[in-house]
């Protein structure tokens, strides 16, 4: 009875050899392995980056830091990077929504290829060194990492026509201001980019990532390592 179980490992053994060993090779041989300082490590490959639907340049941009440093478009040239909109005062979402972004940070953080903008929709109170303070209280160390504030007409253009998340005053909502919880994913070149959810026979392009959902959170590092590596 031994002798026969032994036989039955040994082919299960040969067949995972057969079946796992080529792509293991082609892998190799191709350097399609994305290793990350964290917890990813996946297999990918230039089609892997390909399949993230692109969608519109995001627009210029120019605004202050939470180090009182001019923040513009060049500085995240050749950079992929994610953009929020938020407000330091936010009662409700955004400490979940930079909870997630801090969870991303701590994996790419020693990439100098990778970056996070935060754009303040409340820059009246939201000054450069509220923005530092804030950045402090909630883990944001990265250096690639920026919290802007500036006009606030240029920063509403920016998120309603720009990059179409909304953001608003509304005296009856909590805190005082209204934004969706979405976060924007951008390649290297400056385009919006995101994964395609297929359903049957359709395919939806999600476009922009929900900063409160851990699945869609999953989903981003892996979508970041894949255009990290174009």
């Amino acid at each position: 009875m031994k002798n026969k179980s032994y036989i039955g490992i040994a082919f299960i053994v040969l067949i995972f050899g057969i079946y796992a060993i080529p792509k293991i090779v082609d892998a190799v041989k191709n350097n399609n392995t994305i290793k990350t300082k964290g917890d990813i490590e996946i297999l990918s490959s230039k089609i892997g980056a390909a399949s993230l639907m692109k969608f519109e340049h995001i627009p210029d941009f120019e605004f202050t830091n939470q180090d009182n440093r001019i923040i513009d478009n060049s500085f995240y040239k050749n950079k992929v990077f994610l953009v929020e909109f938020f407000f330091t005062s936010c009662p409700t979402i955004c400490p979940k929504m930079n909870k997630n972004m801090v969870k991303i940070q701590n994996i790419f953080a020693k990439n100098e290829n990778f970056g996070i903008v935060s754009f303040s929709i409340d820059p009246k109170r939201d000054t450069p060194e509220q923005l530092k303070k804030y950045a402090l209280e909630k883990g944001a160390t990265m250096k690639n990492w920026h919290f802007l504030t500036g006009e606030l007409e240029a920063i509403y253009k920016l998120s309603n026509q720009g990059f179409k998340l909304y953001a608003g005053e509304n005296e009856v909502a909590e805190g005082g201001f209204e934004h969706s919880g979405l976060f924007a994913l951008i390649d290297k070149n400056g385009f919006i980019r995101s994964r395609v959810i297929k359903n049957g026979e359709n395919e939806n392009p999600i476009k922009f990532y929900d900063g409160l959902d851990n699945e869609q959170i999953e989903w981003l590092k892996e979508d970041i390592a894949l255009l990290l590596s174009e």
